[in-house]
């Protein structure tokens, strides 16, 4: 084959993998065998590897991914990535146009009416046409960076075509398609592996994983509906959309430019009622004045741009048979009761199952086997039952008794007094606890193992390498080489990361333990109070109780974990693998400057995450709260808190500070009056709202 001959043979099967690409992995609808496919592209790869001059840099065999992100870091966003109010009403939308009227002084505008997906958030950064940086929404100012993964999704260009500017960024949503979705959830529990609970956590929660070639396996796709660039050449918002599918961007084709009101209300209520003849899923319509100049002129609110809104659809409900109740076990024990129902079309998936809550949920709604329910999607995620249709139960039909052992255990369910959810209370002996905790062990937060995932725990489990979290330490490497989907490179990571996580201090080991009612903030008061774990386990319910905000509660679940011997043992096998159990000299506090005062951290901060707030309150002798109340002391305020809680905090004459005012109280420079006003918003041009 000569050189012209391969650079046609090489653009032929570079365009035509691209199609099958993206019927296969992202619309679930392949037009070739999996046989066919993997040929074409082993050709193109061998073309390619011959002659890389004619090598697309888009080319389907750079898709593949393969990279390890061992943690992803987090970079602060160029232009903060905000968000939309919403609304669910049409005055609200009528209201918001004769604010935009007025604020322009005139009727000569366009809205662009684009549908709202569900989907997850992301921002693109291009310099001279390629790609070199991908973050999460994150906090909204600062993202974690997933360029890596980004890369894989079939219809992402990593270097674009045409007269794009130099400096680029692009934001969007990535989600998938309901069959792609569907698919995979199929194809999972063929494996016997659990699936997915819906589109949209399921693309948030790829998009964080470690491999990259796990990434590639998903149908992921996404939309981008955001252009910033410098240059009055882009000061149209509809024009920029198309100059940026020029340019290689996938943009969706349903956005419409409206020049009237009644406009965009004929787009919203054709899309409330159309929106299921869609591939994926929707839920509302945002609505933006189309010229940028216009939009600076109407500027922002302290919270929200004045000049764009978010109509959100009302949740579906649907009518169908309530067939049986079954009941799921979670981590610490608590039973979920679950609604079999006839399967029904609802908001464009069917629907078999549903969410009952509890006990007291079943009772309130009185519910019998054969009851006619109404089901309803909750934010068009979770199905959950709303009520019963009584004109249409049989009279003979009974009250439904609720469980009194554990389905997977065969235990005694126990209910504690002031609680609402049965438990399981043989934690140690009942599987999708014992599995669970360990979950819950290698997480984020605890001991973030982030080379392990649910599924190696379900692997390690099910080939019996492992019974409990202690466990883990433990392992070999000839152990795990022989295990199904475990690679030389795979064993290394699992081992390497369950190393790293020795240096993981006291507080989130202590978290990690799983001992029920101790969160995160919890664990991080008795590790600060009793600096060991021995000193911990002595501890009476007296000297527990006299921790601030650790109840009789609390206490008595920290003494009930510390007496049961299983536990120790555990906890002896962590001690012996080098987990840290006592707090390092030095952790204590920075100052006592903030000594005796309360604090409630609500919004969005530029000089701190609110992690980070929250750990410099602690550092200075201050404590965190989770809610306002006559005994807060202060009430810090940052972009897009909640109304309610600024209300509430008002009403009852808490200080309302500001991040300025708060660092000011820590470099002495004395407490501040606290003028209800703290927070400030965003003017700067080029955010994101959405």
């Amino acid at each position: 084959m000569n050189e012209a001959e391969a650079k046609k043979r090489i653009e032929t099967l570079t365009a035509e993998l691209k199609q099958h690409n993206y019927l296969y992995y992202v619309l679930a609808q392949p037009s070739i065998s999996d046989y066919e496919f993997d040929m074409m592209l082993e050709e193109l790869q061998r073309l390619e590897k011959k002659f890389p001059q004619f090598a697309d840099p888009d080319s389907p065999t750079q898709k593949v991914g393969g990279d390890i992100t061992k943690e992803f870091k987090t970079i602060k966003h160029r232009h903060r990535m905000m968000s939309l109010g919403n609304t669910y009403n049409e005055e609200d939308l009528r209201e918001f146009d004769e604010r935009v009227r007025k604020g322009l002084g005139s009727d000569n505008f366009e809205y662009v009416c684009e549908l709202k997906f569900d989907g997850f958030a992301i921002s693109l950064n291009y310099q001279n046409g390629v790609l070199i940086q991908a973050l999460t929404r994150g906090d909204g100012v600062q993202g974690d960076d997933v360029t890596t993964n980004i890369k894989t999704i079939k219809t992402l260009p990593t270097r674009l075509k045409g007269d794009f500017p130099a400096d680029l960024e692009m934001r969007g949503e990535v989600f998938m398609h309901r069959a792609a979705f569907e698919k995979m959830n199929a194809d999972r529990e063929a494996e016997g592996l659990p699936g997915f609970a819906n589109p949209r956590n399921s693309a948030a929660g790829t998009i964080k994983m470690q491999e990259s070639s796990e990434v590639a396996k998903r149908p992921l796709d996404l939309f981008l509906y955001t252009l910033i660039a410098d240059g009055k050449e882009y000061r149209a918002h509809y024009e920029n959309l198309q100059k940026a599918a020029s340019w290689g961007f996938p943009v969706s084709s349903y956005s419409k430019k409206c020049s009237s009101f009644e406009e965009v209300m004929d787009f919203i209520h054709h899309w409330d009622k159309h929106r299921h003849d869609l591939s994926f899923d929707i839920d509302g319509v945002v609505i933006k004045v189309n010229n940028c100049d216009q939009q600076d002129e109407l500027g922002f609110t302290a919270k929200t741009p004045r000049w764009a809104i978010s109509y959100k659809f009302k949740a579906e409900t649907a009518t169908t048979i309530l067939e049986t109740v079954t009941y799921q076990v979670g981590r610490t024990g608590a039973i979920t009761p679950v609604a079999n129902l006839k399967p029904v079309k609802l908001a464009g998936t069917t629907v078999k199952r549903a969410s009952l809550y509890n006990e007291d949920q079943i009772n309130k709604l009185d519910l019998r086997l054969g009851d006619t329910v109404f089901v309803e999607k909750g934010g068009e995620i979770i199905p959950k039952v709303t009520g019963v249709d009584l004109s249409k139960r049989n009279p003979d039909s009974a009250h439904l008794v609720y469980a009194q052992h554990c389905p997977e255990c065969g235990t005694p369910l126990i209910r504690r007094e002031g609680e609402a959810q049965h438990y399981c209370p043989n934690d140690s002996g009942c599987n999708p606890q014992v599995r669970g905790k360990v979950v819950h062990f290698i997480g984020r937060k605890a001991m973030n193992i982030d080379s392990i995932g649910a599924e190696t725990v379900e692997l390690l489990f099910d080939q019996g390498l492992i019974s409990n979290y202690a466990d883990l330490y433990y392992l070999k490497y000839e152990d795990l080489i022989r295990l199904d989907r475990m690679a030389d490179k795979s064993v290394r990571n699992l081992l390497e990361g369950i190393e790293k996580s020795k240096q993981v201090p006291f507080e989130r080991v202590l978290f990690a333990l799983g001992i029920r009612m101790v969160g995160e903030t919890v664990a991080k008061k008795l590790a600060k109070k009793f600096r060991t774990i021995d000193a911990l386990q002595a501890a009476s319910m007296d000297e527990l109780i006299a921790v601030d905000e650790i109840g009789s509660k609390i206490a008595e679940q920290v003494l009930a974990f510390f007496m049961d011997e299983r536990n120790l043992a555990i906890i002896q096998k962590l001690k012996d693998a080098g987990l840290r159990f006592e707090m390092e000299e030095g952790s204590g506090p920075v100052s006592n400057v903030l000594d005796g005062k309360s604090f409630l951290v609500s919004g969005v901060f530029s000089s701190f995450s609110r992690d980070e707030l929250k750990a410099s309150i602690e550092a200075n002798g201050g404590r965190n709260v989770s809610g306002v109340s006559s005994k807060l002391d202060y009430l810090i305020a940052g972009d897009k808190m909640g109304p309610e809680k600024l209300k509430k905090a008002e009403s009852l004459g808490i200080k309302i500070i500001n991040e300025e005012e708060y660092i000011a109280m820590l470099s002495g420079t004395g407490l501040p009056s606290g003028a209800p006003a703290g927070h400030k918003g965003v003017t700067q041009q080029g955010s994101l709202f959405e």
